[in-house]
């Protein structure tokens, strides 16, 4: 992988591409001193100060070095020899990571498809273009080959990609329709948030009043970014964070945080046709927003 800035970061690199790559600092650190991370082609330390035009190339060394493929049901919406459309359970975390290296979705997608997945995210990652959190429910797309990868990666990258999200915020929103634009970054003093500053990315959502109810709204959001967290981090910016959201709201229900990845619309990476799948909400999901229809 090569990434090149065009842009002036003002960041050391092993920070940059701890947000980046949403890697732990220590494990990039860990790479760039094993020169599987090179600026210019040449090995650099962690602490180098970034400038525009510095080509990155990275080749991250996995901490893991076997996945165990599993035999878990999965909810395909669309599969063939290039790519699978899935409905994600919230609850399943999407790859292996500290903590979590066995009933993943990755781990499903070994066994499902006997290995054969993409491998340009490295070995932790086979077959991921993209992510949801894991208490997040909804549509993921993933690739079975190299070639459909870069293309689908690329798609992204240039906001080619449509995906629609529900959710459940606390409050009452006003107005019927609006427009978030503030950059996201790590939070400084917290590495497992992410925050509004001025010093992160560039981040776009919007959104719209599907229904009001008991002091909580149920909103459509239309992602023109990818962010970590990005409508999670947005609502709770203008003080209507997700509903049920341990790390940016409150929690009252260990089902997590009521947003489910309902739209995904994209131009297939071979075939050239455009395709689109929703999916319905859990019924969890359901249950809760009855609740407050009920109450």
């Amino acid at each position: 992988m090569q990434i090149k800035i065009n842009d002036e970061v003002d960041s050391r690199l092993d920070m940059y591409l701890a947000n980046e790559l949403n890697e732990t600092r220590s494990n990039i650190s860990h790479n760039i001193n094993s020169g599987n991370i090179l600026v210019n082609n040449k090995t650099v330390k962690c602490g180098y100060k970034l400038k525009v035009g510095d080509v990155i190339s990275v080749k991250l060394e996995n901490k893991i070095t076997s996945l165990i493929p599993e035999n878990i049901k999965l909810d395909i919406y669309y599969e063939d020899d290039d790519i699978i459309v899935l409905n994600k359970p919230s609850g399943m975390v999407v790859h292996p990571g500290a903590g979590n290296k066995t009933g993943t979705l990755v781990n499903a997608l070994l066994y499902y498809t006997n290995g054969k997945l993409s491998d340009i995210n490295g070995e932790a990652r086979p077959g991921i273009v993209h992510r949801i959190d894991k208490n997040t429910s909804g549509l993921l797309l993933v690739s079975k080959t190299n070639r459909a990868h870069q293309i689908l990666s690329d798609d992204f990258k240039n906001k080619k990609i449509k995906r629609k999200y529900i959710a459940l915020v606390e409050g009452i929103i006003n107005e019927n329709s609006g427009k978030i634009d503030a950059p996201i970054g790590r939070k400084p003093d917290d590495r497992v948030k992410m925050a509004v500053h001025e010093n992160g990315k560039k981040a776009v959502t919007n959104f719209k009043v599907i229904e009001r109810l008991n002091n909580v709204t149920l909103i459509e959001c239309v992602l023109e970014t990818g962010r970590t967290h990005q409508i999670r981090v947005h609502m709770a910016y203008i003080n209507h964070p997700v509903v049920n959201d341990p790390l940016y709201g409150h929690s009252f229900d260990d089902y997590g945080q009521m947003l489910h990845a309902e739209y995904i619309g994209f131009v297939h990476p071979i075939k050239k046709e455009f395709m689109e799948f929703s999916c319905p909400l859990e019924d969890k999901f359901v249950s809760i927003l009855n609740s407050f229809k009920n109450s």
